[in-house]
């Protein structure tokens, strides 16, 4: 048994490319890194209060690798494990809109458009959202290039949630369980 220590930025990531619910660490980490082998070693993650700790219990090697559906959604690639783990609005906002990059990759880039009467929701720096408006609090969505404001309420961000999921293609129904998510 080996246990690997990473921060809290790295388990996020981790988090944030699981493609489904139970995947394990190592799978993420084969896939991202392209690597061969056993995808079906289990990894217990345990945490404390600085770390993430990953408890390695090998397992025989899969006959074959996972296969993936390439006609996804979103509801397959979020995490809702971690999702449930987020302390706040803010934290579910984020992994929200991370789960829709990683679906929608380039396409994404449509959230550049949606915007408030005054100020930018979406932006590509940081710089972009704190120079559109007062007390912005802009955060970088996990894994992706953009920016969104973060100091919004509740409403409004089930709203920006709303507007980038029809502009992604959602049917009503799929819109009102995303924002549900959150």
């Amino acid at each position: 048994m080996k246990h690997i220590e990473i921060d809290e930025e790295l388990y996020q990531y981790l988090a944030s490319n699981t493609q489904y619910i139970g995947e394990s660490a190592s799978s993420i980490l084969r896939r991202l890194l392209s690597l061969p082998g056993n995808q079906s070693q289990d990894i217990k993650i345990s945490e404390d209060k600085v770390t993430k700790t990953f408890t390695v219990d090998k397992k025989e090697p899969a006959p074959s690798q996972v296969k993936i559906n390439k006609n996804k959604n979103v509801f397959d690639v979020i995490n809702k494990e971690e999702l449930a783990m987020q302390r706040g609005v803010v934290g579910r906002f984020l992994l929200l809109l991370s789960a829709l990059h990683r679906m929608h990759g380039e396409a994404f880039s449509i959230v550049l458009n949606i915007r408030g009467r005054d100020r930018l929701y979406f932006a590509d720096s940081e710089k972009a959202l704190s120079e559109s408006g007062s007390s912005t609090k802009p955060r970088q969505i996990p894994d992706s290039r953009f920016w969104v404001i973060t100091n919004s309420n509740t409403t409004r961000k089930k709203m920006m949630i709303t507007e980038v999921a029809k502009a992604l293609g959602y049917e009503e129904n799929q819109i009102e369980k995303i924002r549900d998510l959150l």
